[in-house]
């Protein structure tokens, strides 16, 4: 940490301070001057540039995987999974060539031994997915973290832009991604007919259901998802005035919400990997789980999961 990012840490107590403190002080540009005055209005500008480009983010994946999902139930109704028929019945939109080139490109078969092209388009396939259900969850961290720079920076100190902790965060995912389409294409023979998207079914998806319902309970998921609540502390504690650190303490945000949500990510192997309801339930659900103070929720959560794996076990017997 820098000697400037150090002076701020001294300057208040984390217990002093809440969020929110930035939204109830008045613009006083008075004591700053010169160059200390440009980087606070940038620190300013830097929050609704970020939650533009994570809202777009966001609103491009979602179509993506909408228009993929689309193109799965009219192809192949089976691997859409529940819900297949209503994707159907979509209106027909044409699109341009590209867009229409890429979308046949991640759908098409992809198995063991196929080229790396096709494994890295399936890894963007999964990345997408992340983007989606993932990112919403990751706005208040983007938000505490440029309330703390909004504060630095009326004190006229450098502060970093909130775009390299979105990176750092959005690295750990990237690189999750990749292990998911990797389990993907060993695992895809466990399916049905042995193709990549179909949901599995039997001791398959049974396993895989037991498993994220199992991680609910754990005190792993615990400790995750008390990081995830409550990124300010970590944030504060670790405020830096280096590019590079910034970055770090987005890897290692990413790496508290992998690990909260990496069991939960399986359940799209139970239902079809290219299953757009469920890609929008489990999406909200992470978002209200890791927005929220109790453990309540968690714990059914689980229990629905492992009930689910008991019924998917005994109709397989």
């Amino acid at each position: 940490m820098g000697r400037v990012g150090a002076s701020f840490n001294a300057a208040k107590d984390p217990s002093e301070f809440h969020e929110g403190d930035v939204s109830t002080e008045h613009d006083d540009l008075t004591a700053l001057t010169g160059s200390r005055r440009t980087v606070y209005r940038t620190a300013r500008q830097a929050y609704p540039l970020s939650l533009g480009a994570l809202l777009l983010a966001i609103a491009m994946s979602w179509l993506f995987l909408v228009l993929m999902g689309v193109r799965t139930a009219v192809v192949d109704p089976g691997s859409a999974g529940p819900g297949a028929m209503w994707l159907r019945l979509s209106p027909d939109i044409a699109l341009p060539s590209s867009f229409e080139a890429f979308l046949a490109l991640c759908l098409a078969p992809v198995r063991a031994g196929s080229d790396w092209s096709a494994f890295i388009l399936l890894a963007l396939m999964w990345f997408l997915m992340a983007l989606a259900m993932m990112l919403p969850s990751a706005g208040p961290l983007l938000r505490t973290y440029c309330e703390i720079a909004d504060t630095a920076a009326r004190k006229g100190e450098p502060v970093v832009h909130p775009a390299l902790l979105a990176a750092g965060y959005l690295s750990v995912w990237l690189a999750a991604s990749f292990g998911f389409a990797g389990t993907a294409l060993v695992v895809s023979p466990l399916s049905p007919g042995g193709t990549l998207f179909a949901p599995w079914t039997g001791f398959a998806g049974a396993a895989v259901l037991a498993v994220a319902g199992l991680y609910q309970f754990s005190g792993l998921k615990e400790a995750c998802l008390v990081k995830c609540r409550n990124p300010f502390a970590t944030l504060f504690g670790r405020w830096s005035t280096r590019p590079l650190s910034i970055y770090r303490l987005g890897i290692e945000q990413g790496v508290w919400c992998l690990g909260c949500c990496w069991a939960l990510m399986l359940v799209m192997f139970a239902v079809g990997i290219m299953n757009v309801f469920w890609m929008v339930l489990l999406g909200v659900f992470t978002m209200v789980e890791k927005t929220g103070h109790s453990r309540v929720f968690t714990r059914i959560s689980g229990a629905l999961l492992l009930v689910w794996a008991l019924a998917l076990l005994v109709i397989s017997l």
